[in-house]
């Protein structure tokens, strides 16, 4: 039997909401194993003199839990 658990984590870019998601789970899995899938809760931009300057996302990390 498999345990799985969720964590909800914020994630940026410069480029764009993709690349967000890209940084997001490839920094969450540095430090947790077993990442499974993750769901875009929310996007956002952070706009600056009147331009986007940055792209972020929230997120839900389904990873499995070890024995």
């Amino acid at each position: 039997m498999s345990i799985a658990k969720n964590s909800e984590i914020t994630a940026s870019s410069s480029k764009g909401f993709e690349d967000a998601v890209r940084n997001g789970i490839k920094r969450f899995s540095k430090t947790v194993h077993n990442v499974e899938s993750a769901w875009v809760k929310e996007q956002k931009v952070v706009v600056s003199d009147g331009e986007v300057d940055e792209y972020r996302v929230t997120m839900i990390v389904t990873f499995i839990v070890k024995d």
